[in-house]
């Protein structure tokens, strides 16, 4: 059945079109809230696009933030399917929040200039929840805490997240409950520092991946968080690809070091020890 069904009312029902107040679409979705949400601060055309594709990327971080969580939370309880499931969305939602930078893609200098100034010191690493994926991946740190005082709600949760267990923590204390070698050392690591690789990790998983059953749980868990480290990698590459056609070499917006910073994430690995330990297998 279609979502948004004929008004004409062909076919053998008829749509209710009229209701005393808003309709029961408006009331689940709050559409005319997210669609009056744009101020542009600009007269140029293109910030209107540039304002909403960030304001959808930032509902892909709301819900990809969900599925992380849902997954450790099933890790948590051993629930290894509902876990895979999450992630499983999540990967398609990745791809989703990936495609979001073709509208950007394509921008020449001059045009991202003509709007750049209403940014003034607005910068993407300022985003609260992209800011808790990241802790999610286990790239844990304090500082980036600091932007967020000025908002009680949001550094709380921020901080909450600081000291909570990453996804990867919670796949890696599964491992360990499976009788798995996992040192002691890094189940009981500061959760709010950033995850360091560690040898004995990539052995563990390295021992997961030699398996002869390949498609045993622990190596499907394996390949579904490879998949998300994947799309992970591919959007902060497209990201900084964005950022050089836009700007070049220039200091980003915030007081960031621009494609300098954009160029150091991308080349760090989500989930390292999946990738190291193949070339033991």
């Amino acid at each position: 059945m279609s979502q948004f069904p004929d008004a004409s009312g062909a076919g053998s029902v008829t749509p209710n079109l009229d209701f005393a107040g808003t309709t029961p679409y408006e009331d689940y979705v709050q559409a005319d809230v997210l669609t009056h949400l744009q101020h542009p601060l600009s007269d140029d055309p293109g910030e209107m696009v540039f304002l909403v594709t960030t304001q959808v990327m930032e509902l892909w971080f709301t819900v990809i933030v969900h599925e992380w969580e849902t997954a450790s939370r099933a890790l948590r309880r051993d629930e290894v399917p509902v876990a895979m499931d999450a992630l499983k969305r999540s990967v398609r939602e990745l791809d989703a929040l990936n495609a979001s930078w073709r509208p950007l893609a394509q921008l020449t200098p001059v045009q991202f200039n003509a709007y750049r100034s209403a940014l003034g010191e607005g910068s993407g690493f300022q985003s609260a929840m992209y800011r808790r994926m990241e802790f999610l991946l286990g790239e844990k740190s304090a500082s980036m805490l600091v932007p967020h005082r000025g908002a009680p709600r949001v550094h709380a949760e921020l901080e909450k997240a600081l000291h909570e267990p990453s996804l990867y923590d919670e796949v890696l204390r599964l491992l360990a409950r499976r009788g798995l070698p996992v040192p002691q050392s890094v189940l009981d690591r500061d959760l709010s520092q950033r995850y360091e690789p560690s040898p004995e990790v990539e052995g563990v998983w390295a021992e997961v991946y030699g398996n002869e059953d390949q498609d045993a749980e622990l190596v499907r868990l394996g390949e579904a968080l490879t998949d998300v480290g994947e799309l992970v990698w591919r959007w902060r590459n497209d990201h900084l690809v964005a950022t050089r056609r836009a700007m070049g070499a220039k200091a980003g917006t915030g007081g960031s070091a621009g494609v300098a910073w954009l160029e150091k994430r991308a080349a760090k690995n989500v989930f390292p020890e999946l990738w190291t330990a193949r070339s033991h297998v």
